[in-house]
């Protein structure tokens, strides 16, 4: 099929049409999600604020539905998918496989978005993200979450099969960019994601249908977290990826050693996964041994593969920066990082909440006896929000900032807010996900509507410390709100009233790419004479060790006085 590549001037990055405009669609989709969950996060801060208490019952699980499925799947996945199609076709300077059925699986992933949003919005879907049986929802609740992940499958499969074409018209020299190889990871992962959903999703359809009698409750459990817990493996790989294209793109960074990085996505493909054991941990299905084996032992693999890309992609930065001259002290070259550059201030923002908040707070929630001090708690969302929000979302915030002006002709708007609204997101985000996580541990629960079980006939008496962390919750929360909001005004706004930026030369066929150029940067491979001591980084690791180690004892301890030992 003919197509065209236009080569960004800034840049040097090279769209194919096909892709571009896919890329720019799910972007835009995927914005439009995000604006949707925002709304309805605000809506859950208010109701579980205590001083506000904003929504009854019935209307706050209906909100809490639509939150996690919009936030979670719909958001992130669309944006995955832009981020997929850049990884291979721009990345790779090649033609897009099958065309006709992106767009299919493009428009499977938005219809399917809409139909899930109706059931849950019409009152009688509930069931919250996990939909966990015997509570049933609509029929076309599952039908939507099942033609979301047709449609992402089909996505999945193109990524395959453009790296197929790219190999095949030698678009690309010796490996994969590193880029692209972890895109691949989040990809694997993905494929095996979405039919753990489907082996239990669509019988679970059926059951809402009638056409079958009864689900298993705990088989359902077990096989739904290879749907649940697996898609936020999808998105670290994703946003790890983005860490390294923004170092590439901002400092010319190239990994310390594309093996170790290489090895690392390649234990999240093996280990990952069995992460979603934590989920059933205080389920009485399981036996002990297989909740140990998965969450003790194997789990720490997975845990390994996250500490080495801790260590090197702050490790390439510094790299990069001693070999422009910032070599004084241990710290100079973070000092003289631009900060003031929204992409790299998000990105760093995201790495260091992954790994300090949410990457410990993982660890702890995977030890099978702490596990049942947390355990559907308020910790669980705190967690998750510091992985999935801090981690993820940021990550992807962070690199529109890059994309908006290659990829849609845009110069953004507004800079001075630009540089503020990673620190203002990023910050308050991570906040909020230590003060839900400190409500947990004093055993706030997770999901109850009202901590304060107005009206039952028997009151408990929270410490007062728990109340203070749930107004930190509601407090922080609704700044985190405003920092999310300020990001799509910023980006919506770019794209509407931005200044139009020169879209490139078109060709008929890819070129080569520019020396140093951003393009080339993105791509390059790193050189094996090319080694610089990184002290600082390795004092950041040590920190991240003792931060660690010091949260574990303490929880320990705290377990020890739930056991009346000390």
């Amino acid at each position: 099929m003919a197509t065209t590549y236009r080569t960004c001037p800034s840049s040097g990055l090279q769209f194919e049409n096909n892709a571009e405009k896919l890329m720019r669609w799910h972007a835009v989709a995927g914005v439009l999600w995000l604006l949707v969950g925002g709304i309805t996060a605000l809506l859950v801060i208010l109701t579980r604020w205590p001083a506000i208490k904003l929504l009854p019952a019935d209307e706050f699980y209906l909100i809490l539905t639509a939150h996690g499925i919009d936030m979670i799947i719909l958001w992130i996945l669309h944006f995955e998918m832009a981020v997929l199609f850049f990884a291979s076709s721009t990345l790779l300077r090649c033609r897009l496989a099958t065309p006709k059925l992106a767009w299919l699986s493009f428009w499977l992933m938005v219809i399917g978005g809409i139909v899930c949003n109706v059931a849950i919005f019409q009152g009688g879907s509930s069931v919250m993200f996990t939909s966990y049986v015997p509570m049933q929802a609509a029929p076309h609740f599952y039908l939507g979450i099942i033609l979301v992940a047709v449609g992402a499958l089909i996505g999945t499969g193109i990524f395959f099969a453009t790296l197929v074409v790219a190999k095949k018209d030698k678009t690309y020299q010796g490996s994969l960019p590193l880029v692209t190889f972890g895109a691949m990871t989040a990809a694997i992962i993905a494929t095996f994601t979405i039919l753990s959903g489907a082996a239990i999703l669509i019988p679970t359809f059926f059951w809402s249908m009638g056409w079958i009698k009864e689900i298993d409750a705990q088989l359902y459990r077990m096989v739904w977290w290879g749907l649940g817990h697996s898609s936020q493996q999808i998105n670290v790989a994703a946003h790890v990826s983005i860490w390294y294209l923004t170092a590439a793109v901002i400092f010319g960074a190239k990994p310390l050693s594309e093996k170790v990085s290489r090895f690392a996505f390649l234990l999240y493909i093996l280990f990952l996964q069995l992460a979603s054991a934590h989920h059933l941990l205080s389920d009485p299905g399981m036996s002990a041994e297989w909740k140990v084996l998965n969450t003790s032992y194997f789990m720490y693999f997975a845990v390994m593969a996250s500490m080495i890309h801790g260590f090197t992609v702050p490790g390439a930065i510094e790299a990069a920066q001693r070999k422009k001259g910032y070599t004084n002290g241990l710290f100079e070259w973070l000092r003289k990082a631009p900060w003031g550059n929204p992409a790299f201030s998000g990105m760093f923002i995201s790495l260091v909440g992954f790994g300090f908040l949410g990457g410990i707070s993982g660890v702890v929630l995977g030890t099978e006896q702490i596990n049942m001090l947390m355990h559907n708690t308020f910790y669980v969302p705190g967690h998750f929000h510091t992985t999935v929000v801090v981690g993820t979302t940021l990550a992807f915030m962070s690199i529109t900032y890059i994309l908006v002006p290659t990829l849609f002709r845009r110069e953004m708007i507004l800079p001075k807010l630009c540089q503020i609204q990673p620190y203002l997101y990023g910050i308050s985000m991570s906040i909020l996900g230590l003060v839900m996580m400190g409500a947990g541990t004093l055993g706030v629960s997770r999901r109850h509507w009202d901590m304060a079980f107005s009206g039952a006939p028997f009151q408990y008496e929270w410490p007062g410390a728990a109340y203070l962390m749930m107004g930190l919750t509601g407090v922080f929360g609704v700044i985190a709100v405003v920092g999310g909001a300020l990001w799509i005004v910023l980006v919506v706004g770019s794209l509407l009233f931005g200044k139009k930026l020169d879209g490139g030369k078109v060709t008929d066929k890819p070129t080569p790419i520019p020396s140093n150029t951003t393009a080339a940067s993105a791509t390059a491979h790193t050189d094996k004479d090319d080694h610089v001591a990184v002290p600082g980084t390795v004092v950041l690791a040590l920190l991240l060790l003792v931060t660690f180690v010091l949260y574990y004892f303490v929880n320990w301890k705290y377990l020890s006085e739930v056991w009346l030992l000390s």
